[in-house]
């Protein structure tokens, strides 16, 4: 009997064990990537777990349009509307948008993949080419292309800019906003496109 006792004793234990969550990963303090090229890879590797919408932010010049893909876009208030919107002070956008202080966001369907792709190349065309083949129409108050395609949009003034490393933060009042399509918005996530999948 007491070799039974054990052997129950034993299998009790192995549950136990098996009940146990397992072990978290390490967590990495930043001194761990003493090379600034190194964390800046590592940091952009865990941002990207953190899936976004895409969107292409755009502003008129001079009557020609100017855009550019973005993902880092938020509401950020219902009373009065703002959005928020971070540009890379290094874009041809950046200054555009703080010249005019008024740009148009068109958040990106599933079907625009292409779009996106297009607008965050640096080697696309200047002006309307960049817009070219592509249904747009002015926003209604800040003149910017919306893309037709798209799912929404929000038209905005700049309420204010905050410098903020290499970008700049833009908060947008909306001005105008609308639902263009009810197609499923386009994903990005883990540097790579995806629709948005549907509950089941």
């Amino acid at each position: 009997m007491s070799g039974a006792g054990e052997l129950l004793t034993g299998a009790d234990e192995l549950l136990d064990r098996t009940r146990q969550p397992a072990a978290p990963p390490a967590l990495t303090a930043r001194a761990a990537h003493p090379d600034a090229g190194a964390a800046r890879r590592a940091f952009r590797q865990t941002a990207g777990r953190f899936p976004t919408g895409v969107t292409v932010v755009s502003t008129v010049v001079d009557g020609q349009p100017h855009g550019t893909t973005v993902n880092s876009f938020t509401t950020v208030s219902m009373d009065p509307l703002l959005v928020l919107v971070s540009l890379g002070r290094g874009s041809r956008l950046h200054d555009h948008v703080l010249n005019g202080w008024r740009f148009a966001v068109t958040v990106l369907s599933d079907r625009q993949e292409g779009d996106a792709r297009w607008f965050a190349d640096p080697a696309r065309p200047v002006g309307r080419e960049a817009f070219g083949g592509r249904p747009w129409s002015a926003a209604p108050y800040s003149g910017a292309p919306v893309l037709l395609d798209g799912v929404a949009y929000f038209d905005c003034a700049v309420e204010d800019a905050h410098p903020a490393g290499d970008h700049t933060l833009l908060l947008g009042r909306a001005e105008s906003f609308g639902v263009l399509s009810d197609r499923p918005a386009l994903l990005f996530s883990d540097s790579r496109f995806a629709p948005r999948k549907e509950r089941p």
